[in-house]
C-alpha cells in the first residue's frame, strides 16, 4: 500500500510541526508539505496532490473555510484529495460551515495523537469522520422544516438514477451503518457494498459517505426518527 500523502495547514509553525512528528512516526503517512494560509493550501493541493489536507478553520487572509471550498471545487469527484478540518472551538457554525464547503471530517485540536492519525486513515479511506454525536447535529440542522424535502430539481434526476440496491444502500449509510454492517443487513459481500458506495456517491456527484448523510437528509430520502 503507497502511504497516505498528508498536507499540513496552520498559520502556527510550532502546531504544524507538532502534527508533523506526530505523522512522520507512522509507516502509512507521508508529511508532503506545509501551508500557514489557505491561499497557500490551495496552491499547494494543485501542485503536490495530497490524500488528505489537514486544514485549521481560523487563519488569516484566507481561512479554513474558503479553501476547502476551492479544494472542492477543484476536484469535486470522489476520490479527490479528502479535507479533514481542525479548529480549537467546538462550534456548529464551524462544523456545518465545514461540511458545506466539502470537508470530509471535523477534528478538535484538544484530541489525542491516536485520534488524529485513526481520523486521517478514515478520511483517506473515503469514509468521512462523523462521530455519533456530530450526526445528530447535522441531522438537525440539515433536515428541512416539516421533513419537507428539497426541491432541487438537478438532485431528484441524480436519486432517480439509483437502482432500488443503491437507494438500499444510501438510506443505511444515512443511518450511520459502516460496509461491514451494511453488507450484512443486505446479505452481500463488503466488496460488492464498496462497488455498490462508490456509484451512489458517482451518480449523486458527492465526495464521501459524510456528504451523503447529509445528502439524504437534506432531501427526503430519511427522515429523522425514520
Amino acid at each position: 500500500m503507497n502511504p497516505i500523502r498528508v498536507l499540513l495547514v496552520d498559520d502556527h509553525h510550532l502546531v504544524r510541526t507538532g502534527f508533523r512528528v506526530i505523522l512522520e512516526i507512522e509507516d502509512d503517512i507521508d508529511v508532503v508539505g506545509e501551508a500557514a494560509d489557505g491561499e497557500r493550501a490551495v496552491g499547494m493541493t494543485r501542485a503536490l496532490r495530497p490524500d488528505v489536507v489537514l486544514m485549521d478553520v481560523e487563519m488569516p487572509g484566507v481561512d479554513g473555510l474558503e479553501a476547502t471550498r476551492r479544494i472542492s471545487a477543484d476536484d469535486d469527484e470522489p476520490g479527490g484529495p479528502a479535507v479533514l478540518m481542525l479548529t480549537t472551538f467546538d462550534r456548529d457554525d464551524y462544523l456545518f460551515a465545514a461540511l458545506r464547503a466539502g470537508a470530509s471530517g471535523f477534528l478538535l485540536k484538544n484530541g489525542t495523537p491516536e485520534a488524529l492519525v485513526d481520523a486521517i486513515r478514515v478520511v483517506a479511506r473515503g469514509d468521512g469522520l462523523l462521530a455519533p454525536e456530530l450526526t445528530r447535529r447535522v441531522i438537525a440542522t440539515f433536515a428541512r422544516p416539516g421533513g419537507q424535502p428539497s426541491g432541487d430539481v438537478a438532485a431528484k434526476t441524480a436519486l432517480g438514477s439509483l437502482t432500488p440496491r443503491e437507494r438500499e444502500v444510501l438510506v443505511l449509510v444515512a443511518g450511520g451503518a459502516s460496509n461491514a454492517e451494511i453488507a450484512a443487513s443486505l446479505y452481500l459481500g463488503e466488496a460488492t457494498v464498496k462497488s455498490h458506495v462508490s456509484r451512489v456517491l458517482a451518480k449523486l456527484g458527492l465526495r464521501d459517505r459524510v456528504q451523503a448523510v447529509v445528502f439524504a437528509y437534506e432531501h427526503g430520502v430519511v427522515r429523522p426518527g425514520g
